[in-house]
């Protein structure tokens, strides 16, 4: 396997120094991705093309006119739209499905002069804790090929983690970024909800869905976040917030007496690992030594967040995923008499099982009857988890957290037993809930090597304060 640089930086002074070309580069991420086929991470691999943009982006360095992203070879998940490219959510219910549009993160990619090198595996409709609900198998954890990356962005920490590319663009409902990110051993920035368009992100709870970036350094995702962040007239829940200069910022650190860190006590009680949780207070002493004021707060609904979480998303899903039903494109069952029966058999064979049990909880709660003691009761909830974070950060500038209740988990472990595996976002479902930013840093290793993510929460639109407050944690 090729020993490629996790660094854009190191990457840029190659290709500048003509050590590297881009061409050869690609050419290395190919052979990875070849050699480790059975991770199971890539649906759809654009070697022809990604060879192509790299002899152009060669000869725009030589030239003096190369993008900001020039060198940074990326993949993207699944359920984001590349034109001219099958999209597939991870289901059987797209096969054959070609987008004739590209996604405005996508767009902004590709005008920067990053390579995308292909679309990776992911939970079926972004739905799901460990990447093995995918109509294409499970994708495999790198660092223990036994285990799950994570979900539902499993393909996309599988394939920064296992240096298949540089940067990967995940999306995230409950945790769908960050979650895997801990498991592999990478980083994983879910910005504010608004911050990044999410036009040509297929929809699976709209107002929770965020689109998100994988990395192995603080530089590369401020990068990156630098260039697909702000506004778009083709997401009218984009955001007209400035976007900052993220790279410069992320190089930056805090003066410790400024800066007011809360860690909340729900975060830390049954349930956790408890070398998940011996690391993390640990790298709270640290911050304490350095001078940072470190207190405990409370986020007193938390226990509220799972329950309301999934009634909410299952209620949206079950009205976005309602345009899939065979007759426009994507599957179609051929088993079929009637309209009627062709609408039945082409969602039932189509999407799988964990799809289909969401759709069904989230046409439950939305039904008559039960609207009000399901779906109205879990908006109140989440109207008093976002007031909860909006009276600690009265008092705390970031919420410091585990960011999963566990490591990875063995392949097959939890897929029959639903609420284990919803109990995977216990940590993380929050910050969708409230539509604030996270990020998860490697924090540490178990026992068994197997790596584990600290969490940290910052107020709306305060990216830039997670990267700069990210230096100090990972030192």
């Amino acid at each position: 396997m090729k020993n490629i640089s996790r660094s854009l930086r190191e990457i840029r002074s190659g290709l500048s120094s003509g050590k590297i070309t881009c061409v050869q580069l690609v050419k290395d991420y190919i052979e990875n991705i070849t050699e480790q086929k059975d991770l199971n991470v890539f649906i759809s691999l654009f070697d022809e093309e990604a060879l192509k943009k790299a002899e152009e982006i060669d000869l725009k360095i030589k030239e003096g006119k190369a993008g900001k992203l020039a060198g940074a070879v990326i993949s993207v998940k699944d359920v984001i739209s590349v034109k001219g490219k099958k999209l597939t959510c991870g289901s059987k219910i797209l096969s054959g499905f070609e987008t004739v549009y590209s996604a405005t993160v996508v767009e902004r990619l590709l005008a920067e002069d990053a390579i995308i090198i292909g679309k990776v595996n992911c939970d079926e409709f972004a739905m799901g804790s460990s990447n093995e609900n995918s109509y294409f198998g499970p994708v495999k954890n790198p660092v223990d090929k036994e285990r799950v990356p994570g979900g539902s962005s499993g393909g996309s920490a599988s394939s920064v983690a296992a240096n298949m590319c540089l940067l990967s663009i995940g999306s995230e409902t409950g945790g769908s970024i960050r979650q895997p990110a801990s498991f592999c051993g990478i980083t994983g920035l879910k910005a504010t909800y608004g911050r990044i368009s999410r036009f040509g992100l297929v929809a699976f709870a709209s107002s929770f869905d965020s689109i998100g970036i994988f990395g192995n350094n603080n530089y590369d995702i401020a990068l990156l976040l630098e260039v697909i962040a702000g506004t778009d007239d083709r997401d009218s829940t984009s955001s007209e917030t400035k976007v900052h200069s993220y790279s410069v910022i992320s190089s930056e650190n805090f003066s410790p007496a400024d800066v007011k860190i809360g860690y909340a006590s729900e975060y830390f009680e049954e349930g956790l690992d408890p070398e998940i949780k011996e690391g993390v207070l640990k790298k709270l002493e640290t911050l304490k030594s350095k001078g940072f004021d470190v207190k405990e707060i409370s986020l007193p609904h938390t226990k509220y967040v799972i329950q309301s979480y999934y009634i909410l998303t299952s209620a949206e899903a079950s009205s976005n995923l309602s345009r899939f039903d065979g007759v426009r494109y994507g599957f179609r069952s051929e088993d079929s008499g009637t309209m009627e029966e062709m609408y039945v058999n082409t969602r039932s064979e189509g999407f799988g099982e964990e799809v289909k049990r969401r759709i069904m909880l989230g046409t439950y709660v939305l039904s008559a009857g039960y609207y009000d003691a399901y779906y109205r009761k879990a908006q109140k909830v989440r109207r008093l988890i976002m007031n909860d974070f909006e009276n600690a950060f009265r008092e705390v500038d970031f919420i410091i957290s585990p960011t999963t209740p566990n490591t990875a988990f063995r392949l097959g472990e939890k897929i029959d037993d639903p609420l284990s595996m919803y109990l995977n976002d216990i940590y993380t479902a929050s910050v969708n809930l409230a539509g604030i930013p996270a990020v998860s840093i490697p924090c540490g290793k178990d026992k068994n090597g197997l790596p584990f993510g600290i969490q940290v929460m910052g107020r709306k639109f305060d990216e830039a304060g997670l990267l700069k407050i990210w230096n100090d944690i990972s030192d």
